[in-house]
């Protein structure tokens, strides 16, 4: 199990699972996620994003880590715990000091060193946007904040990862397909007619 950049081919893979998961796709570009795949059968597991708030000034620009979801099959794999960890750790190569999250499961990230933020004192684009997540989500929403140089990964995480099976039944997605690519095959044409 590693964790890497999305590329181009997973776009429509990430569409699928962010609404398969009910995640929200504000603003979606595939370039900004990371994901986790199985590198013995290449199943995609799980991803997350990192989306920039940009300020006046570029002092005043902000990182916030959203869309962060991992397939029924694999949770408690250690597989949202390493993406987390790439997104932090490429948040603060970007130069970024802290780390933002707006979510409604805060449990689950302050096992990495997350603290709450009180509202009043978030950034204004990330008030803006814990509104949004709060009307998106019903409620419940939390700003969560962690100094990058904080981030914690517990040790039964990194185990779990090492070891990291689908549950049973999982679907397996290695196998690419024309939607992989963008292409919706009932209305493709193709440059040579073969006369089938």
């Amino acid at each position: 199990m590693y964790v890497r950049d999305a590329k181009n081919r997973d776009e429509a893979w990430l569409l699928d699972a962010i609404e398969r998961l009910g995640l929200d796709d504000v603003a979606f570009r595939s370039r900004d996620y990371v994901i986790a795949v199985d590198q013995e059968s290449g199943d995609r597991a799980g991803f997350g994003r990192l989306r920039l708030h940009r300020g006046d000034e570029e002092a005043e620009n902000r990182i916030e880590l959203t869309g962060i979801g991992v397939l029924p099959e694999w949770r408690g794999r250690g597989v949202g715990a390493h993406v987390v960890e790439r997104l932090v750790d490429t948040a603060a190569a970007d130069g970024f000091e802290t780390v933002y999250v707006l979510t409604d499961q805060p449990e689950y990230l302050t096992q990495f060193g997350f603290d709450e933020v009180d509202t009043d004192d978030l950034p204004v684009a990330l008030s803006d946007r814990l509104d949004e997540k709060r009307e998106f989500l019903g409620g419940g929403v939390v700003g969560l904040q962690l100094s990058a140089d904080d981030f914690t990964m517990p040790d039964r995480f990194r185990e779990a990862f090492k070891k990291a099976e689908p549950a049973d039944g999982g679907e397996t997605d290695a196998t690419e397909s024309p939607e992989d690519f963008g292409i919706d095959p009932d209305s493709a044409t193709y440059k040579y007619d073969t006369g089938r």
